[in-house]
């Protein structure tokens, strides 16, 4: 007969985070996970959580995972009352955009974005001065005040799609220098960049990838459109989060590595146990600021709630739905 620690939920999920979390750790972070799976019942709330976030968090907690375009997509089918976004601020910003009604609350307000801070409203609106006639098409690593400021936004997934659909010789891509000149090299549309980064991403080099090609042979390179060109240019392979993880499913390439975020690599190495990741590790120190414990503190306490002023969000709503009509 099974033991009562046998019959907890948090027992059910440690097989699928086994590869990641050694069983002998798992009592850790059981309490939470069990926590948080009663209180989302009491709170009628559904977590969602990106790519980026701990094993313990994506396969233990999260009801909604994916990149920004997936949770961007799924806010708007919640019906829960409460959102949890597991992740950093400005996405718990566009789950609020997209719902309103709902309450969405934070873990942790110091959750930010190297991106999202590289720019302002009030460079957006110096922008539209500079190139009149412009659209603006911004990255949804952004505030919901630059958001407020731009003409329609977009994710690493879908961003070539959406200056394609505009219809013009030119746009302005903003904030994430290295994403527009990625996109810019697969189309006929001018680009103008903005010069911001990820701090994740903008780590990686080239050289690096030719000494991982070296050290592993026949290893498959994916590589983020945040990363810089010369690393997308030396990669099998650039695409979204969510890309690279339907590549790793649909190729099944033996040996493979992806150069994002670490956890990217714990959570899909999840799905395909008989692959061998190689993983050089770039941590956000932004979506690890989300844990187990700042989960289960947000859903017993109901902090922290994100708001936006109705003027801003409006505006800023406006952007995130036109992305989100794009094919």
């Amino acid at each position: 007969m099974p033991s009562v620690l046998e019959l907890r939920p948090s027992a059910r999920i440690y097989p699928k985070v086994r590869h990641a979390i050694p069983r002998i750790e798992w009592p850790a972070f059981a309490d939470d996970v069990d926590a948080i799976i009663e209180l989302k019942k009491r709170r009628n709330a559904v977590v969602l959580a990106h790519n980026y976030q701990t094993p313990e968090i994506f396969h233990g907690v999260a009801d909604i995972v994916g990149d920004s375009l997936a949770l961007a997509r799924k806010a708007t089918e919640v019906e829960a009352d409460v959102i949890v976004l597991a992740g950093v601020h400005f996405m718990a910003e566009t789950a609020k955009l997209l719902n309103p009604s709902k309450t969405v609350l934070i873990p942790d307000t110091g959750a930010g974005c190297s991106l999202a801070d590289s720019i302002t409203p009030e460079d957006v609106r110096l922008l539209r001065k500079t190139y009149p006639g412009v659209p603006i098409v911004t990255y949804v690593n952004t505030s919901a005040a630059v958001k407020a400021e731009s003409d329609i936004c977009c994710t690493s997934g879908n961003a070539k799609a959406v200056v394609e659909s505009l219809g013009v010789e030119r746009v302005i891509m903003l904030p994430d220098e290295y994403l527009a000149k990625n996109i810019a090299a697969e189309t006929h549309v001018k680009v103008i960049a903005w010069a911001g980064h990820c701090e994740v991403h903008e780590r990686f080099s080239a050289d690096e990838v030719r000494q991982l090609r070296d050290n592993h042979p026949g290893v498959v390179v994916l590589a983020h459109p945040e990363c810089p060109p010369e690393v997308v240019a030396e990669a099998d392979f650039s695409g979204s989060t969510a890309a690279m993880a339907s590549y790793v499913a649909t190729r099944q390439p033996p040996r493979v590595v992806l150069l994002t975020e670490c956890s990217m690599s714990d959570n899909v190495a999840a799905d395909h146990p008989g692959l061998e990741f190689i993983r050089p590790c770039n941590l956000c120190p932004h979506m690890k600021r989300i844990t187990l414990g700042n989960i289960r503190h947000a859903l017993e306490t109901m902090r922290h709630e994100v708001t936006i002023d109705p003027s801003i969000a409006e505006r800023a709503r406006l952007a995130v739905e036109r992305m989100l009509s794009v094919g």
